[in-house]
């Protein structure tokens, strides 16, 4: 109960107990009494005007009841004169004597009152002292442990990545079967660091070791450690350790350890800093003076470049896993998993539907999975079809259908002759990723898309295609120029895109003749105190050089969507009427436009457009493809 709610609550418990005090005793007299002399009561008594008399034995007062109806009290002789309880009684008056009060019954009605504040100040106490332990308790760790019935994940449960569940499943067996590797003397790793993306799965795999592991699991966050209180995180630290020391062997799982894991002497507090002491007990814990034997660490980042270097040393973390997003192999089986309870189709085939969701984690892949059983549940439909599946990733991909948002035409139009811009040059240019959707209807933050999707799972880009993306990205801006003669803001992010694409070409991955085989200026993140104050590492004219490179590039790629969109300007009024009638039309559809309106295919051999999650049309690998024409820029219309 915070400080304030509770002082209130006591201030008005001790005002009522005072109210009560002065209140409640008169609750108990029911009715007014008459005072009389001892001289009138004898008086009433021989007028017959006297119904009862109750002489107290302690006091010598007499309280009764008159004939009519009045209560009345006397102070009468004490002790009390038998002749006077004979003249009472021989006029018909009902005479009792009195024991003396107890004390219970006199201060009863107080001492119910002094109970409750009693109960209520006891309940006060208790709840201080309980925040009292709280305080004093707060350098305790707040890991949690697992048994083997808790949790029931196995690596059954995570689809895919078998050399990393190799890897882990090494060490959970060296801690259950500790004697067949001390045969030949291996020592067990102290410390395992999964390193991948969000979504991918690192905690899972965890989960899934406290269920494989059948060892003390003790699962933290790393945000866990740190307090406002100075020597917190440190002394909760020390508190796991030594819990897991206890209970040996035993593994640890730290999860986001770069919340107090990085770098020291970054941070503008000196090694004074609460972080860096936390980190600082962390390193000596693992492997310091006292290492902790037979205790694993398993921590999970998506940010290892921010880690401190003596965490990641061999002794503290000896292996560093990476946890990559799934390829085609891997999502499949994601996608299984997360389908088993779900009533799907018979239509549907979960092989092409990974191939359609390339670049997405498990995450994603859960998320799509579920957007379909929403969207079939929208339909009123029992079963998950492949629809639902297409319209879930598109729901994921490219953002939600704003259909409140009105268009007019004259915007409706631009934005047909933008999205058609893109679509052509994706179709008709060797090197872009084929061409899946294109739909004016806005979505998300876009008032228009153009979708397309990778034949397989990319690792590396040629420069040939960087160029043909570069090219894609401007068929929009170039389209607008081309038809009206202006342009507009819809170009915006694929400016930015291109401008970001067209500097790391020349400053990261040296694709620039004048340039050459240099990277300048990686742009770092800023890190705290480190690189508080952001330097160049190279000249002005170097930065000169950069910025002439990037314009030409661009320039260059630009000047190849006019010609090319000149050359291909049927196919761009045919693809623009078919968006204005129908609004959203697949990539098959647009290749056939293009190749009506040109007279023939524009590819010689089968078309490169992937239409939907149930058709697959890519190139062949053994075609060879024609290689593209080198590009002289031409003049520039006016702007």
């Amino acid at each position: 109960m915070p400080p304030d709610a509770r002082r209130r609550l006591i201030t008005i418990a001790v005002v009522a107990f005072f109210v009560g005090i002065f209140f409640i005793p008169s609750l108990f007299q029911t009715k007014s009494v008459k005072t009389i002399s001892y001289s009138e009561l004898i008086h009433f008594s021989k007028n017959q005007q006297v119904v009862s008399a109750a002489i107290n034995n302690a006091s010598g007062v007499i309280t009764g009841q008159l004939t009519n109806g009045t209560n009345y009290t006397s102070n009468g002789p004490f002790p009390a004169q038998t002749d006077e309880v004979n003249t009472l009684r021989s006029n018909n008056v009902t005479v009792t004597f009195a024991n003396p009060s107890s004390f219970a019954s006199t201060f009863l009605p107080y001492l119910i009152w002094i109970l409750i504040f009693i109960g209520f100040m006891a309940f006060a106490s208790r709840q201080a002292r309980g925040q009292m332990n709280g305080m004093m308790s707060v350098g305790r760790s707040r890991a949690k442990q697992f048994d083997q019935d808790r949790p029931r994940t196995t690596f059954a449960d995570v689809a895919g990545y078998q050399g990393v569940k190799r890897e882990i499943n090494e060490v959970v067996d060296f801690l259950k079967n500790p004697a067949t590797y001390h045969q030949i003397g291996a020592m067990i790793p102290k410390g395992i660091l999964l390193v991948g993306p969000p979504g991918t799965g690192k905690t899972m795999l965890a989960r899934a070791v406290a269920g494989e592991a059948g060892v003390p699991f003790f699962s933290v966050s790393g945000s866990d450690f740190m307090e406002m209180f100075v020597g917190v995180g440190a002394s909760r630290v020390r508190d796991l350790f030594s819990t897991a020391r206890k209970q040996s062997p035993a593994i640890v799982f730290i999860d986001e350890i770069d919340s107090i894991g990085r770098k020291r002497g970054a941070g503008l507090g000196g090694g004074h800093d609460e972080r860096e002491q936390t980190l600082n007990q962390m390193l000596s814990e693992m492997d310091g003076f006292d290492p902790a034997e037979g205790v694993v660490v398993m921590a999970a980042t998506n940010r290892p470049d921010v880690l401190d270097p003596a965490l990641l040393r061999p002794g503290r973390f000896d292996r560093q896993i990476v946890v990559p997003l799934p390829d085609l192999d891997e999502r499949l089986p994601i996608l299984q998993v997360h389908s088993k309870d779900k009533p799907l189709d018979p239509s549907v085939d979960l092989e092409m539907v990974a191939r359609g969701t390339p670049g997405m984690s498990g995450a994603d892949l859960k998320n799509l999975v579920n957007e379909a059983a929403l969207h079939a549940v929208r339909r009123h439909s029992a079963t998950i079809s492949m629809e639902d599946f297409e319209q879930a990733r598109d729901r994921v991909m490219m953002g939600q259908l704003r259909d409140s948002m009105v268009l007019t035409d004259e915007e409706r139009e631009r934005i047909a002759y933008h999205e058609s811009g893109h679509a052509l040059l994706a179709y008709v240019l060797d090197k872009t990723d084929p061409l899946h959707k294109i739909t004016i209807i806005p979505r998300g933050m876009a008032l228009g898309v153009t979708m397309t999707l990778p034949e397989e799972d990319r690792h590396i880009m040629a420069r040939q295609h960087l160029e043909d993306s570069l090219c894609m990205r401007m068929g929009g801006r170039v389209a607008e120029l081309l038809v009206y003669g202006d342009l507009s803001t819809g170009a915006a992010d694929d400016l930015q895109r291109n401008t970001d694409l067209a500097r790391r070409m020349v400053r990261e991955w040296g694709m620039s003749k004048e340039i050459g085989p240099m990277a300048w200026g990686a742009n770092n993140q800023v890190f705290l105190g480190e690189d508080l104050m952001h330097t160049r590492d190279y000249s002005d004219h170097t930065s000169q050089m950069i910025d002439d490179e990037v314009e030409r590039i661009l320039r260059e790629q630009e000047a190849r969507a006019i010609e090319v969109l000149t050359l291909h300007r049927r196919g761009l009024e045919a693809l623009t009427r078919s968006l204005l009638e129908h609004e959203t039309i697949d990539g098959a559809e647009a290749a056939r436009l293009i190749d009506e309106a040109h007279g023939e295919p524009v590819h010689s051999r089968e078309s490169k457009t992937v239409s939907s999650l149930s058709t697959n049309k890519t190139r062949t690998e053994t075609e060879v493809l024609a290689p593209a024409p080198t590009w002289q820029p031409p003049t520039l219309p006016a702007v």
